[in-house]
């Protein structure tokens, strides 16, 4: 039982996946127009995101992703594992993203000035198009691989104005400890301004 806990323990605490699959339809509303470089949440109901939300102490949200131009048209990059065969960076259109078997509820929030967020969403998809891989250790200061939050705070760490005072969590858990960023980090930003819930 203690090495199952040792294996679970840290994947449903930090995992940013519900690791279920894909149903059709979305709850990301119609008339929402995300913009590149918006921050978009979902909150899922699984059992990881249940224990992602436990981490958070009464955060709301329990995955995070990026807004992105790709040829003329609005998709979410995040970083997200057991989702594919491969857990690595990923693009989707938002109502995949928002699907009823991955979100329960989500957010968008958006930068306070256009040029950042745009130059964050190009930072992005810069970091898919690099194929970089999940980050299973949850290592804010390895970039060679990336979880959701730390891809969001990378990419606008790439920007004139990197997003400030976003702190990080030091995480130990039974075989595991980590440094780490948290959704609600984000959600709490100053420099990003909530522009829809639902």
């Amino acid at each position: 039982m203690q090495r199952l806990l040792a294996i679970l323990l840290p994947l449903c605490i930090l995992a940013c996946s519900d690791g279920v699959s894909v149903q059709s339809g979305t709850i990301f509303p119609q008339d929402v127009e995300l913009l590149p470089g918006d921050v978009v949440f979902r909150r899922g109901s699984g059992v990881t995101s249940q224990a992602v939300l436990m981490a958070e102490k009464g955060g709301t949200y329990s995955h995070v992703g990026i807004a992105v131009d790709s040829a003329g048209v609005v998709m979410v990059v995040h970083a997200v594992p057991y989702e594919d065969e491969e857990d690595r960076v990923k693009m989707e259109h938002p109502n995949d993203f928002f699907a009823p078997s991955k979100a329960q509820k989500g957010a968008v929030y958006r930068h306070r000035d256009n040029e950042t967020a745009r130059q964050a969403a190009e930072a992005a998809a810069r970091v898919y198009q690099r194929g970089i891989a999940f980050d299973h250790d949850y290592d804010a200061d390895d970039t060679t691989k990336m979880y959701c939050t730390e891809l969001v705070i990378f990419a606008y760490g790439k920007t004139r104005h990197p997003l400030s005072n976003i702190r990080s969590h030091h995480l130990h858990l039974v075989g595991f400890e980590s440094n780490c960023f948290l959704p609600s980090d984000l959600q709490h930003c100053k420099d990003l301004q909530q522009v829809t819930m639902f």
